[in-house]
């Protein structure tokens, strides 16, 4: 098994671990990327990262260390993230309620609590919560580039 791959196995090992023991509260969650504001009900919000650690010996294709880091996004009914994309590799487990990713040149789908998902770096996709009255969770790792942000902005 190469070097990537099982940090790739312990990503996801890990982000089963955090949704199995993880009861965060999205009263303290700062904005995720990309949302309108903080205060608005209706933005999804990103918990400050469980875990953030460079990978060390791995590096990407062009030479540049690696580091990951994981946390919880909270999806209040209705709410909608920005349409983004992240310079890493992306593992999700949906925690609580369910998550509609919609990613550019794919089909929308709709994942539940106890469904994971992969997204490769640099997809352009937003992600909404699917319900209009009941919240939706996720833990996400994201191996990226060290240094890199966890998400950028895309019009």
């Amino acid at each position: 098994m190469t070097t990537m791959c099982k940090t790739f196995a312990a990503a996801v090992l890990l982000t089963s671990m955090a949704g199995a023991c993880a009861t965060p509260s999205a009263a303290q969650a700062p904005a995720a990327a990309g949302s309108a504001s903080a205060a608005s009900a209706a933005s999804p919000t990103r918990e400050p990262p469980l875990l953030e650690t460079v990978l060390n010996g791995l590096k990407t294709e062009d030479g540049k260390g690696v580091d990951s880091v994981m946390y919880i996004a909270n999806f209040p009914p209705g709410s909608v993230s920005s349409r983004h994309s992240h310079p890493g590799w992306e593992f999700n487990y949906i925690l609580k309620g369910a998550v509609t990713f919609e990613v550019v040149g794919q089909a929308p789908y709709t994942l539940k609590a106890g469904q994971g998902m992969y997204n490769k770096r640099g997809n352009i996709h937003t992600v909404s919560n699917a319900s209009q009255t009941e919240p939706a969770q996720l833990v996400s790792v994201l191996v990226k580039e060290e240094g890199a942000p966890v998400a950028v902005n895309v019009p």
